[in-house]
């Protein structure tokens, strides 16, 4: 890995550092305020619909100005969000604006990943990409849920100048060839390059199933952090600040998982993961039972695990398939498409069970009890398909 890389990965991190941060600021914020306990979800909602919104726009955005100057412009997009909260402007407006930086942000950041290094450093580049966000999500939750818990307004000041310090580095990303540029830029064309994208890596079968493992890996993460936080309070009488010290050892645990498939699993063997997502389920399910925080830290840790060394793979693939069949932009758009529809749709459900006042143990378990299902389906699905075998 040369020195362009760890630029992109430095600007990742303080981006991602910025952004998990203020998750647990503006959630600091509405407590301070008072506001409806389902809000909380909520605030993670208007986030995802941007990504969902934009979708068809930023995969043609990214794919057609440098990736460097996208991630610049996307990155001051989401000070200008953060700065509006620090102003006073409510969370949920203001952290809807840095959604927009963040689904502009996204299909550059890995995008430049199939552009600038080889098919082979794919996912040795994404478990270091993963080990990095995870690390920032980590750290993220410290500053966010401990210092927020003490000031939220001097949590905002270092978020904001966190944000300013990656528009730093994203000056520094080494340029690389303009990738699958669009030749018009109508809004008929623009939705229908991105209808023929969501198409063509549908119908790839590894794309599809890549495409549905992070779908609902993604989904199932954005909501478990919740999660984790709403059982925290109840199973063990945790504040926030002790609550995100949890959700960081899922953390770390992806770390773990993601530094561990990016040395011993190789592209071509990227499906065979998936038994460890069936198996994380069961764990998210066996949550009920724990009363002692130490135990509920290290099955969360192995939640963790198991979550970095499925995901990781998979990533990779898509990203390779999405890079041959349409753009490396256009595929990233439509995996965070993809992705952030199932956390809509995920944590929807979970704030309709708040609404009806569902108690947080029924919850845990239908959460775990799902996700173990759906890997089991899909592997299923992918196990009666013939064998699938690599090519370019």
């Amino acid at each position: 890995m040369n020195s362009g890389f760890y630029i992109i990965l430095a600007a990742q991190f303080l981006s991602a550092l910025a952004d998990n941060a203020l998750l647990f600021a503006a959630i600091a914020l509405l407590v301070e305020m008072s506001a409806p306990d389902w809000h909380t979800p909520v605030l993670q909602g208007v986030f995802v619909i941007s990504y969902i919104a934009l979708a068809p726009f930023v995969g043609s955005f990214a794919d057609s100005l440098p990736k460097g100057r996208v991630m610049f412009i996307s990155n001051a997009i989401k000070f200008i969000g953060s700065l509006a909260m620090l102003l006073g402007m409510p969370p949920l407006y203001a952290y809807a604006i840095v959604g927009i930086g963040a689904a502009s942000y996204s299909p550059a950041k890995y995008g430049i990943l199939t552009e600038y290094l080889p098919p082979d450093y794919l996912v040795k580049a994404n478990g270091w990409m993963e080990g990095t966000t995870v690390a920032a999500i980590i750290l993220g939750a410290v500053i966010g849920g401990h210092m927020a818990s003490v000031d939220p307004r001097l949590a905002m000041i270092i978020i904001t100048v966190l944000y300013l310090a990656a528009a730093g580095f994203n000056m520094y990303i080494p340029h690389v060839p303009i990738d699958h540029t669009i030749p018009k830029k109508s809004l008929f064309y623009l939705l229908h390059d991105f209808w023929h994208a969501f198409i063509a890596l549908w119908r790839d079968p590894q794309g599809r199933v890549a495409l549905a493992v992070t779908t609902l890996f993604w989904g199932a993460g954005a909501t478990m952090r919740l999660v984790v936080i709403a059982w925290a309070a109840i199973a063990l009488s945790f504040g926030l600040d002790k609550s995100t010290q949890l959700t960081a050892m899922v953390a770390f645990g992806i770390a773990f998982g993601s530094v561990f498939a990016a040395r011993y699993v190789k592209l071509e063997e990227s499906v065979k993961v998936l038994p460890a997502g069936i198996l994380m389920g069961f764990l998210v399910a066996g949550m009920v039972l724990i009363t002692e925080w130490h135990i509920a830290a290290v099955i969360l840790f192995v939640i963790g695990v198991l979550a970095g060394y499925f995901v990781v793979p998979l990533n990779a693939l898509l990203q390779h398939r999405g890079h041959i069949l349409i753009g490396a932009g256009h595929s990233i758009a439509v995996q965070n498409f993809n992705e952030n529809l199932g956390i809509l749709l995920m944590i929807g459900a979970y704030t309709m069970m708040v609404k009806a006042e569902m108690s947080i143990m029924s919850i845990v378990f239908l959460f775990g009890a799902f996700v173990s299902l759906t890997m089991g389906i899909i592997y299923r699905i992918y196990r009666n398909q013939r064998p699938l075998h690599h090519h370019p």
